[in-house]
């Protein structure tokens, strides 16, 4: 038995007026968001000048692999402190609705994740919740990684995401966000709309010489994309 009241119940022709109404503010919101992302595209970036290892599937890392040969990297600062039995609950319910890498890689970007727990008990919990190994997870128990991206403090564990870009051998962080800032990562266009290049086609205000193609031209399925 419902015990609180409903919204006003109304005719079909009241509602639809009602909702267009929305609509027009929702509209208002999404041209507010495309302006903050091509905003976030002009950013002033900072060279990442410390080297940096980190353990992985196949063992010690340097920063630049994670790239995996891609323009760009999204790290998502996963909290899962050396201590702890398991990860974070609210970071486990952000990797629940991980987008497939497959449609980051044809926008020549990659995503991984980072913790500071040892590498056994990031395997251990992936195995737990059922995790593929689609999303590589890395290990900076040995490094300074996440003290100098703020990802733990003097007050602990943080979560949030971390956006580089490689010009050759060089690294530079371009954005980072970290609290409510995560809360609507999710689907393949809000992970490109953190990185410099965005979401790469013709519509949007990027910079002269960003890599772009025309609106939804480059879709495919996950398992059609070349390479």
């Amino acid at each position: 038995m419902t015990t609180k009241k409903l919204p006003d119940v109304v005719s079909s022709d009241e509602w639809r007026v009602a909702l267009d109404q929305l609509l027009i503010k929702e509209k208002e919101l999404t041209r507010a968001r495309d302006a903050l992302s091509a905003e976030r595209r002009k950013l002033p970036m900072v060279k990442v000048a410390k080297q940096y290892t980190l353990e992985g599937e196949h063992g010690e890392t340097a920063l630049i692999d994670l790239f995996e040969g891609r323009r760009q990297l999204i790290v998502y600062h996963f909290m899962f402190a050396p201590d702890w039995d398991a990860g974070c609950g609210g970071c486990s319910w952000v990797l629940d609705a991980m987008t497939h890498p497959a449609h980051l890689h044809a926008r020549d970007t990659s995503l991984v994740l980072v913790s500071r727990a040892p590498r056994e008990k990031l395997e251990q919990y992936r195995s737990r919740m059922g995790w593929t190994t689609s999303l590589p997870w890395y290990s900076s128990y040995d490094s300074d990684f996440n003290f100098d991206f703020g990802a733990t403090t003097d007050k602990g564990e943080r979560h949030g995401v971390s956006v580089f870009i490689r010009d050759g051998n060089d690294i530079y962080r371009s954005y980072y966000s970290g609290a409510r800032g995560v809360e609507y990562l999710g689907s393949l266009w809000t992970y490109l709309d953190l990185t410099p290049f965005g979401r790469q086609e013709t519509w949007e205000d990027s910079p002269e010489g960003w890599p772009q193609t025309e609106p939804y031209a480059w879709i495919r399925r996950h398992d059609e994309y070349d390479g």
